[in-house]
C-alpha cells in the first residue's frame, strides 16, 4: 500500500520547480532536524507519494508532488562541518538524522494555499492545518490526499 506524507519546504532552497527541473533526477531530502519528523522519514517506502508544500515564502501552499525512489539512509549532511546541517553528536557509527530521495511526479496546477486547507472541515485532522504544529514531515491519510486532490483535479 503507496503511504502519503507531505514535506515543508523554502521554494528558494528547494521546491517544486526544482524537481521539475530534472523531473528523471533524484533530490536528497536532507537536512530534516525534529525527531518526529526524522522518524516519519523513516518510515517512508519506494513508491510513496508526498506533497510539496512551499512555506516561508510570499505564497504557502501545496504545490506539487513527489515519489519516493530511496527510503530512509544516513543524511549526509550531519557529517559535513561545512553543512548548516551539521551535527556534532552524528557518528558514521551512530547517524542521527536520516534523508530519503525524491523523484518528481507533478506539479499541481494551481496552489493550494494554507487558507483554502483550513477551511476544508475533512482536514481538521491534518497535522498541518492544527494549531501549533511545526512539523516539516507529516503522515498524509488516504482520504485527506483525496479531498485535497479535488481541489485541483
Amino acid at each position: 500500500m503507496v503511504a502519503k506524507w507531505l514535506v515543508k519546504t523554502e521554494p528558494s532552497e528547494c521546491g517544486i520547480d526544482d524537481f521539475a527541473r530534472q523531473p528523471e533526477g533524484v533530490i536528497p531530502w536532507d537536512g530534516v532536524r525534529n525527531y518526529q519528523a526524522r522518524n516519519f522519514l523513516a518510515k517512508m517506502q519506494v513508491g510513496d507519494l508526498v506533497f510539496i508544500y512551499h512555506s516561508s515564502c510570499k505564497r504557502i501552499g501545496i504545490a506539487g508532488i513527489v515519489r519516493v525512489v530511496k527510503c530512509a539512509y544516513p543524511d549526509p549532511s550531519q557529517f559535513n562541518p561545512e553543512s548548516p546541517y551539521y551535527d556534532p553528536k552524528s557518528t558514521a557509527e551512530k547517524p542521527r538524522w536520516q534523508a530519503v530521495d525524491l523523484q518528481f511526479e507533478r506539479k499541481l496546477p494551481a496552489l493550494i494555499s494554507l487558507d483554502t486547507l483550513k477551511a476544508m472541515p475533512e482536514l481538521s485532522e491534518l497535522a498541518l492545518v492544527r494549531r501549533g504544529s511545526r512539523l516539516s514531515v507529516m503522515p498524509v491519510s488516504d482520504a485527506e490526499w483525496q479531498q485535497i486532490l479535488h481541489l485541483v483535479d
